[in-house]
């Protein structure tokens, strides 16, 4: 057998519930990795070793209880986990990467560990985040800054950073990530992976803060499509799952999506735009790599049969400011007292002041131009089957460049912190002009890794691809990633 790490999740999955791997033997081997390689790679927060052996010691048993009964295993009977610090675990600290808070275990599960936990996973930690999730890296003032596993002085990308750079280094199979403004696919591309962000409502949202304008979703970060499928099975409940020919009529069978992504997908029609809500006020120019990475899907979906042809999307200027007044909303009534403002990230603490400064109205009116950019958006991208572009502008960032923080072995009290707000907001916005607007759609979306900046090989930084569906077409991008070779 190769090295457990060295498995896809897909193979973890089935040497555990045959029992050719015990619970123990993955959850030992998992956190002998992550105490090997955390120390330089900060993915893990929290680390709950003493829970995870006691949990997969009673998955062993349970297994044998199954064998002995005659009965079935839960879905992911044994898999190791691990959860981004903005959701609460019982029992576990949820920092919500911020030195602001008194951080205390949590009292109960959020429904993604509640749902996940009864598919059978064992949760090893907490994984690495940006302060309440803002930003697209996950840096804060209490932890060590969470690292590319490609290359350690680039950032793993937010707010799903922590648990992008675990699964991208092995230190867990998969993970699933909360996504309300990219955060699943902006770092899922920065780490090499298969991103989904499902479409609103199928999947719990991951994360125990407020969210307006129901921008947030779980997702699967997975090394393959497949990987990404079974996790995304774990999470949807299977009356939502479509039927074979992705129609979910009623009395057609169910379908797993790991057994839909295995399935090919029809000749498509995909138009490919470089459009994107933010440019009005963000000019921005994307790199080369995006450029290569871009022209890298077309040139391995027009091999497999489908149409690309141009898409110009036209976006409302409005969005950059009804977008961010909705986004950081619920940053405004986080209970923080006065004294512990000032351990705020600087980000944070001029978001928070904006929105305390904003009445309930101005709130409604950005929800209600929202809604409106929805129908519009939707209808324009309604001319084609798929939306394609690049996954980010850049290639992933410098640790620290976003914030002007220094980048060495720690973690960086608040005097490091040297950058402005406007400044750090508007860099995100360049390096992931085209994630926040499939937030606001509802829509599903998948990042797909296509191309290395230092050719064949994966001797450079992994740069990918983005594909935009209609609602439940989930199981069409995971067809769609499987295609292109992922």
């Amino acid at each position: 057998m190769a090295e457990i790490h060295e498995l896809s999740a897909v193979g973890l999955r089935d040497a555990l519930r045959s029992g050719e791997l015990s619970a123990r033997q993955a959850t030992e081997h998992f956190l002998d990795r992550i105490a090997a390689e955390n120390r330089q790679l900060g993915a893990f927060i929290t680390i709950t070793a003493e829970q995870a052996q006691l949990d997969a010691a009673a998955a062993d048993k349970s297994r044998a209880r199954a064998a002995r009964d005659g009965t079935g295993l839960a879905l992911l009977h044994g898999v190791p986990v691990a959860f981004k610090d903005l959701t609460d675990v019982a029992g576990v600290v949820t920092t919500h990467g911020s030195a602001a808070l008194d951080h205390k275990p949590a009292l109960a599960d959020s429904a993604i560990v509640a749902t996940l936990k009864s598919a059978g996973v064992v949760s090893l930690g907490k994984t690495q985040v940006p302060e309440f999730g803002l930003t697209a890296y996950s840096e804060n003032r209490i932890a060590p800054p969470s690292r590319n596993p490609h290359a350690l002085s680039r950032s793993s990308g937010g707010s799903s950073g922590g648990s992008a750079a675990a699964v991208a280094a092995g230190l867990v199979p998969f993970a699933p990530g909360s996504d309300g403004g990219g955060s699943v696919r902006i770092p899922a591309a920065a780490c090499g992976l298969v991103g989904l962000k499902p479409g609103r409502g199928l999947a719990p949202a991951g994360e125990s803060t407020g969210d307006p304008a129901g921008l947030v979703v779980s997702g699967p970060m997975a090394r393959s499509a497949a990987d990404a499928a079974l996790l995304l099975d774990a999470l949807v409940p299977a009356a939502l799952v479509p039927g074979p020919a992705g129609t979910g009529s009623p009395g057609v069978p169910a379908a797993s999506y790991l057994e839909l992504a295995r399935q090919d997908p029809p000749r498509l029609r995909i138009g490919v735009s470089l459009d994107s809500p933010w440019q009005t006020i963000f000019p921005f120019t994307p790199a080369r790599e995006a450029l290569d990475a871009l022209a890298e899907g077309i040139r391995r979906l027009e091999a497999a049969g489908h149409e690309i042809s141009e898409a110009s999307i036209r976006y409302d200027n409005r969005y950059p400011a009804a977008f961010t007044t909705a986004w950081t909303a619920a940053v405004g009534d986080a209970r923080i007292v006065p004294q512990r403002e000032a351990l705020l990230t600087p980000l944070t603490r001029t978001f928070r002041r904006r929105a305390q400064q904003r009445g309930p109205a101005q709130l409604a009116e950005s929800l209600g131009f929202l809604r409106l950019f929805r129908r519009d958006t939707i209808a324009q991208y309604a001319a084609f089957d798929l939306i394609l572009m690049p996954a980010l502008a850049q290639t992933p960032r410098p640790v620290g460049w976003f914030t002007g923080a220094s980048h060495g072995d720690g973690y960086w009290p608040a005097a490091e912190w040297t950058g402005d707000a406007d400044g750090d907001y508007r860099k995100q916005c360049e390096y992931a002009p085209w994630s926040s607007m499939v937030n606001v759609c509802g829509l599903p979306a998948i990042t797909i890794p296509v191309h290395w900046t230092g050719g064949p090989g994966g001797a450079g930084l992994p740069m990918g691809v983005q594909l935009i569906g209609p609602m439940g077409s989930e199981a069409l991008l995971l067809q769609l990633a499987t295609q292109l070779g992922c």
